[in-house]
């Protein structure tokens, strides 16, 4: 069965190249457009699509606001059309708060310059969102709030504690798809007396990265930083990987800092939490606890596979508060997970390792 798609856009060139490159693809039947937030809720509470995709600058109602409403009519999976601009950051963080799911950067020149490309990454990420099992995760601007039981909420579980905090000196964490709303719900959970650095790879545009660490940063206990070049591992602060480079860990005397490099061009991931998993295993062996969270495809996988040879601790987040199952799946198929868990645990999990 196709899935239905909603396309948005106030341009209508873009919105037609949109529509071109789904109409492309037999998995997808387009059922409705629309060039401004207005319409966009009208249609969306009319057709009732799969996705949508959205665009964020429109006129009468702009893209967040239709969001937000659609996420109360009628919540669908919503992917975002940004432009790589630091106010483009903000506004598409605003929309994931809104209950969008995932989004792509908005640029007109790819459409000539670059058409194969675009096309296979907005139909990789629309299927993605199509065929996920689970309803659109809803996030709100205040992550102590989006926890509270409802009366489809998961009820928390704290899960057994296998080593004392005095084991753990580092928390890894990594997550793609869905991490932006899934991130502020974990860290929210960590008081500032955190005994333990924190490493963060999310997959990112790299003009996205420190908007998003500043939000993190207002939004939680510990203190959140985009990473450079030689800073240092600190108790209570979590340190974001910068979009577009890789992100190791090194020690030089008694000082465990931490290296931004541009890496292998080659690399699908940057960041890539395959190589900071990597590093992190071989500097602290089996005194890390890492946590996969929701993310489209396998990056971790192997990384994961490094840090439970050395002894340390796995967990990923479960399937069904993921909104997309791909990073914690393959985590958790290769039989390299301690603990599974859905969304709302982790946190208070975490908190409990290390109170």
């Amino acid at each position: 069965m196709a899935i239905r798609v909603l396309v948005v856009e106030d341009s209508g060139f873009f919105r037609r190249r949109i529509i071109a490159m789904l109409d492309s693809d037999a998995r997808f039947e387009v059922v409705g457009e629309a060039s401004n937030g207005l319409e966009a809720v009208a249609q969306a509470e009319r057709l009732e699509p799969d996705v949508i995709t959205m665009d964020i600058e429109m006129p009468i109602m702009d893209g967040i606001s239709a969001v937000r409403k659609i996420m109360t009519s009628c919540p669908t999976s919503i992917l975002m059309f940004s432009m790589l601009t630091t106010e483009g950051a903000r506004a598409t963080l605003d929309a994931l708060e809104a209950g969008a799911v995932d989004f792509m950067p908005k640029r007109f020149a790819d459409v000539t310059s670059n058409p194969e490309e675009l096309s296979r990454q907005l139909c990789s990420r629309v299927a993605a969102l199509g065929n996920s099992s689970n309803p659109p995760f809803r996030q709100h601007s205040r992550p102590t709030e989006a926890v509270k039981p409802a009366s489809t909420a998961v009820a928390v579980r704290t899960p057994p504690v296998r080593k004392g905090r005095q084991s753990y000196q580092l928390i890894a964490i990594a997550a793609s798809t869905g991490g932006p709303a899934a991130l502020p719900l974990v860290l929210s959970k960590l008081p500032a007396t955190l005994p333990v650095p924190i490493l963060i790879v999310q997959h990112m545009p790299a003009n996205f990265t420190p908007a998003f660490a500043q939000r993190l940063n207002q939004q939680c206990a510990i203190t959140v930083k985009h990473a450079e070049d030689g800073d240092a591992l600190l108790p209570g602060t979590a340190l974001l990987a910068p979009g577009g480079k890789q992100m190791t860990v090194e020690e030089q005397g008694h000082k465990k800092m931490v290296r931004i490099q541009e890496g292998d061009p080659g690399l699908n991931y940057k960041p890539s939490a395959d190589i900071m998993f990597s590093s992190v295993a071989k500097l602290y062996g089996g005194k890390v606890m890492s946590v996969i969270l929701t993310g489209m495809g396998a990056d971790g996988r192997e990384g994961a596979r490094q840090l439970k040879q050395g002894g340390a601790t796995v967990w990923a987040q479960d399937k069904e508060s993921s909104v997309i199952y791909g990073m914690p799946g393959a985590v958790a198929k290769a039989n390299l997970v301690d603990e599974i868990l859905d969304l709302a645990s982790i946190g208070p999990g975490l908190a409990q390792v290390f109170h």
